[in-house]
């Protein structure tokens, strides 16, 4: 097995999941987010854990839409992911009875946002959806406070990693909406986690780091039930047997691969409403998988079956 994946560089984790389609051996894709992986570009051998573009434009995009923030601006990182980001994220939100009043791409890794900034500004949109990833949401978000941006857009995070506000502290990131699968502070079961984690590494973990711990004892496990390492037979049993553990309650892994779990719309606190370091977040709302992930009667994967 191979857990891989872990960042959104789509052609890496597609031309990956080919290698191990014919090694017939299962691949767990952790951050590449694209949803193509379990539709157009599937293999009976993938297993993609934490995110993907549809759910993070749907979480988002939704939530926004029915508190009356219809008129949208993207801030897109010119890249496949960034690109289907926006993409998915427009379908929603014009779904919805938006409007995407426009939307700028951004070169992977640039620096100065000022001159896309501007034109954001000057779209007079209410949302400013940032369809990109890790030092480009970062920055993006640094600049659009100094440039007093968030004053007058509502800023929507749509991938953002605990990582990334721990980063930007919470005097900056405060308010900011962010979609994610899952949160150190969820419960019992993923603070423990979270304790074992800080010990070792001295910060919380991202919801990748803890899809990756989950998708290696799913795997695990599996194989021990399954009595071999064998591709196809540990497949079966991961297919078949729903996930428990710190990152998922009643998780399923469906025919397609997707594990289609619970994502949850969070929003930034503000300094004076955490309460202990790494306290970063306030849910918003939480969204079944069967709601934030594309349907099976929609997939576009070449061996689900269709009723």
């Amino acid at each position: 097995m191979m857990v891989g994946g872990t960042n959104s560089a789509t052609a890496l984790a597609t031309a990956t999941a080919k290698i191990m389609a014919e090694k017939k051996k299962p691949y767990f894709i952790i951050g590449a987010g694209s949803a193509r992986l379990t539709n157009e570009d599937c293999t009976p051998y993938n297993v993609h854990y934490a995110y993907d573009t549809v759910a993070l434009a749907r979480v988002a995009g939704k939530a926004l839409i029915e508190r009356g923030d219809k008129n949208w601006y993207f801030l897109t990182a010119d890249y496949a992911f960034g690109h289907s980001l926006e993409k998915d994220t427009t379908t929603i939100v014009e779904a919805g009875g938006g409007k995407v009043l426009g939307s700028v791409k951004v070169p992977l890794g640039n620096s100065d946002f000022s001159s896309f900034l501007l034109q954001a500004k000057q779209s007079k949109a209410q949302v400013l959806g940032l369809a990109n990833a890790g030092g480009d949401f970062i920055n993006s978000v640094k600049a659009a406070n100094e440039f007093g941006l968030s004053k007058d857009m509502k800023l929507a995070g749509l991938l953002v990693f605990i990582n990334d506000v721990h980063a930007l502290g919470l005097k900056d990131a405060q308010g900011l909406l962010a979609t994610t699968s899952w949160y150190w502070n969820q419960d019992d079961d993923s603070r423990k986690f979270a304790k074992r984690f800080f010990e070792k590494f001295n910060r919380m973990p991202s919801m990748l780091q803890a899809a990756d711990y989950s998708a290696t004892t799913t795997w695990l496990n599996a194989v021990k039930a399954a009595g071999t390492t064998d591709g196809d037979a540990v497949m079966k049993v991961i297919k078949e047997t729903p996930i428990n553990d710190m990152f998922v309650k009643d998780g399923k892994v469906r025919e397609d691969g997707r594990l289609a779990q619970t994502m949850y719309l969070m929003q930034v606190k503000k300094p004076d409403e955490s309460k202990e370091p790494w306290d970063y977040y306030q849910q918003v709302k939480s969204v079944p998988g069967d709601q934030a992930y594309t349907p099976l009667s929609e997939s576009k994967c070449s061996f689900v079956k269709k009723s």
